[in-house]
């Protein structure tokens, strides 16, 4: 009697493994049978047609991981050869300005899984010693990358750098350009405020604000401060604009970023005929540090440093009218060069 049960559950055992089996196995065929029904969304416009070893931007999402290994210089190059992964000159720069928000601007463009940023700042065109090392040295510098993806890096000071328009000309003539900008007079304060706070780590006095912005001798805005100098947007774009036409510029708005910026980076997902990919869900606001921070996907969130959103000094007001007043008449003419009007005072 034991004997048959034991048979009886053997035999059960038996029916319901090989049930298992079976759907686990018509599982898996399922989910590739889908998986190739999905439709794909191939980078298209200015990238070109796509080819047969173009990868899906579905696909580029997935890998965002993979590339992350690469960038720690941990591959070889027969893993580089296999995932077809290269170094490109950028397709488009963010030139500038500096306290500007070009590091939030380039952290949220990564978003796109088109989009890949080179780290750091290569400062490459504006300086003369990275810049004789030549061209393939900037190229090295760049992130590895899918052949259809872009390469955007950042560096701020190129928008100020008199040589730098030439040079980059040189390098791509119809090259994309990125330009972040805030209210004049509020970005000069956040520059020197940047200034301040390295100095105070170093245990070094510094002069407040007011007697760098204003020259004693005329009480008029001191114009060789370059916080100052910086924030005359239209006086360094116009040297841009002797190499390159208006249409090859952006203007975002640094200050709508910080409290709107979904409608800003769909903005440059056009300028950079990119398919609209980054939306809400990317962006969610932390009350916490009173910034957006950024959602790659259900794992990965990343804030921005926590340098961001330094509290500014307070500063006379008589100086702050003085500086806006000054401005305006530059920023008149930057709205009528760019076609972009701002709310600045």
């Amino acid at each position: 009697m034991l004997f048959k049960q034991q048979a009886l559950l053997r035999q059960k055992l038996f029916v319901l493994g090989s049930l298992a089996i079976g759907s686990l196995l018509y599982l898996v065929a399922r989910v590739g049978s889908l998986d190739r029904l999905q439709p794909l969304c191939p980078i298209d416009g200015r990238f070109g047609p796509r080819s047969q070893d173009e990868i899906p931007l579905r696909a580029l999402q997935f890998k965002r991981g993979l590339l992350h290994e690469f960038r720690k210089g941990n591959a070889t190059k027969e893993q580089i050869r296999l995932h077809n992964l290269v170094q490109q000159l950028p397709k488009a720069i963010i030139i500038g300005v500096r306290k500007g928000g070009t590091r939030a601007l380039l952290e949220m463009l990564n978003l796109h899984p088109a989009v890949v940023k080179a780290s750091q700042e290569i400062h490459f065109f504006d300086n003369d010693e990275n810049y004789a090392k030549g061209i393939e040295w900037y190229r090295k510098k760049m992130p590895f990358s899918y052949p259809h993806q872009i390469t955007i890096e950042k560096s701020p000071a190129y928008f100020i750098t008199e040589e730098v328009p030439e040079r980059i000309y040189k390098m791509n003539s119809s090259i994309k350009l990125l330009i972040i900008v805030r209210e004049p007079t509020t970005r000069a304060i956040s520059d020197y405020t940047q200034v301040l706070e390295g100095k105070e780590r170093k245990n070094k006095t510094y002069y407040k604000f007011e007697k760098l912005a204003i020259d004693p001798n005329t009480c008029e805005v001191n114009t060789k401060y370059k916080a100052v100098r910086t924030s005359i947007y239209t006086k360094h774009l116009e040297r841009w604009l002797k190499y390159f036409p208006v249409e090859q510029f952006h203007i975002v708005d640094g200050d709508r970023l910080i409290t709107e910026p979904l409608p800003e980076l769909q903005l440059v997902e056009k300028f950079l005929n990119l398919p609209p990919r980054i939306s809400q869900y990317n962006l969610y606001f932390n009350a916490t540090r009173g910034f957006y921070c950024l959602r790659f996907n259900i794992v990965f969130n990343k804030c921005l440093a926590g340098s961001k959103g330094r509290i500014h000094p307070e500063v006379d007001t008589s100086v702050i009218t003085k500086l806006r007043k000054f401005f305006h008449p530059f920023n008149q003419k930057f709205y009528q060069i760019t076609g972009r009007t701002f709310n600045w005072p």
